[in-house]
């Protein structure tokens, strides 16, 4: 169960031009192209939003941050878009109402939420998305960075009977500052950042941080689409002078998958005073060179029992009182000294990044997406860290890293092939690698590069399992410098037909 390296040079994915490249993606555009020019941030694509792109019963969603131009100055506006998914250019498209036609298959609904106004620039304060299947109902958590909990979701079966739902404002709720069947004097709630959403069977998770960068926990909650209300579950994650900062939380065939880093903390002054805000600035010592350690852990119970990867029990969060005795004294939480869930052991200043990209295969193997200088020359590599179904760990490089490029992604295909998507912040450029189930995920390989595009890359998971189709989720960037300028918050979907 130790891991094991595989560390070939820097940059050996091989372009081949004989292998099959990815055609070229069918690219729309989401959000207005008018500048911000007050705003330091962009506040779309960032790595650790799960999920501003899903898709559920055929259709695609989307939430992002946008405004309806200059008018609106710097205030921007949350935004939530829908489309019917056409069928693929190699399949017959088949004369019955589960199709769309070629000239309808990219057109979006849009709605623009105008009754709150987003005007902190922090980059933090992205949006997440998520769908309950067993309701039907879409749920929004946005603006967040160490804030109260800003909340609201649909009525039911808006997803579920997408057809008959008209897409307008009024299916979505007011902003809230608690969940349905948690009261509003729960604590964690208070101080939220980083939220997450996830299926989990017929019912969907629900995760955040609270505390501060360095100094926090991770909390886990489960939305019933039967009675529409959320139970807590607890803090799964707790850090000890740290904070876990997750990669992705991905559920498949009744597991959930979580991996994560720790950043240690460093006291500063005023560190304790609860109206501190230098964590929210970014100022500091508590930056990523505190980063380290790569820490797995899975639970086949919804989340209430959480295991190492040698399947010991490390943390059981269910009601002690209703457990048998034996099992009364387990761990109430995943602490740093847990046994077994260190499976990279990675020094601080080494360059770990945090939250940077996990995804699970079809088997039940792991992959982790992240970065260190662990090579003999401290090479700056990005790498991919891979648990195999058996329990063996391994990592290879993919490719040295261009200085400030911002983190990158990966995808599993329908066919259990692994796609990585790796943004270059200098040129405005992005890549795409692959790595065949067949050859363990060893054959990378570059697929395909374009210009013109900028933030943290984002994945439609779901979609590669309808269709596989891959839709990326990014900002438009531009490399022309007059057409920049008039960019901001706009997002550009690029859809690649996979495959199949």
């Amino acid at each position: 169960m130790s891991p094991s390296d595989s560390m070939p040079k820097p940059g050996h994915q091989i372009i081949d031009s004989a292998h099959v490249q990815l055609p070229e993606p069918v690219v729309t555009i989401l959000g207005c192209r008018s500048a911000t020019p007050g705003r330091k941030h962009k506040l779309n694509a960032y790595a650790f939003q799960q999920d501003a792109i899903v898709t559920f019963k055929g259709y695609q969603y989307a939430a992002y941050w946008s405004n309806a131009g200059p008018e609106d100055g710097d205030i921007l506006y949350l935004c939530v878009a829908r489309r019917l998914l056409r069928p693929r250019s190699d399949m017959p498209v088949l004369s019955n109402e589960n199709q769309v036609s070629k000239e309808t298959a990219y057109e979006w609904e849009v709605l623009d939420l105008r009754d709150y106004k987003q005007t902190v620039d922090d980059g933090h304060n992205t949006i997440s998305l998520g769908i309950c299947p067993g309701d039907g109902t879409i749920h929004l958590a946005f603006d967040h960075h160490c804030d109260i909990l800003r909340y609201r979701y649909s009525k039911r079966d808006v997803a579920t009977q997408p057809r008959t739902v008209s897409w307008r404002s009024d299916i979505f709720l007011a902003t809230l500052d608690y969940l349905p069947g948690i009261p509003s004097t729960h604590k964690p709630l208070r101080d939220v950042t980083y939220p997450r959403f996830g299926f989990l069977g017929e019912n969907m998770f629900f995760s955040h941080r609270d505390g501060k960068a360095g100094l926090g926990n991770d909390h886990l909650y489960t939305y019933n689409g039967k009675s529409g209300r959320y139970e807590y579950i607890g803090p799964y994650l707790t850090g000890v002078l740290s904070n876990p900062y997750v990669n992705g939380m991905t559920s498949r065939d009744g597991v959930l998958y979580v991996t994560w880093v720790y950043r240690g903390f460093v006291e500063y002054p005023g560190w304790d005073d609860p109206l501190d805000t230098k964590h929210k600035q970014q100022a500091g010592p508590n930056g990523a060179e505190n980063n380290h350690n790569i820490c797995y852990a899975y639970s086949d119970t919804d989340g209430y029992v959480w295991k190492n990867g040698c399947g010991q029990v490390i943390a059981d969060l269910r009601d002690p009182a209703k457990l048998p005795t034996d099992v009364q004294g387990n761990e109430r939480t995943i602490k740093n000294d847990c046994s077994g869930i260190t499976v990279f052991d990675v020094p601080k200043g080494k360059g770990l990044m945090n939250q940077e990209a996990q995804a699970v295969d079809q088997e039940g193997g792991v992959h982790v997406l992240n970065r260190d200088m662990m090579n003999e020359g401290g090479t700056y590599l990005w790498k991919h860290y891979y648990r195999s179904p058996n329990g063996t760990w391994t990592q290879r490089a993919l490719q040295v890293i261009t200085k400030g490029s911002k983190r990158g992604q990966l995808a599993i295909s329908k066919t259990g092939d692994l796609y990585a998507i790796l943004p270059d912040s200098i040129t405005k450029s992005m890549r795409i690698l692959k790595a065949t189930k067949a050859s363990e995920f060893a054959d990378y390989r570059e697929v395909w590069k374009g210009d013109g595009l900028g933030g943290e890359p984002l994945v439609d998971s779901a979609r590669l399992e309808y269709d596989n189709v891959l839709s990326v989720f990014a900002r438009n960037d531009p490399a022309n410098p007059t057409e920049q300028a008039a960019e901001s918050q706009a997002i550009a979907i690029l859809d690649f037909e996979l495959p199949m």
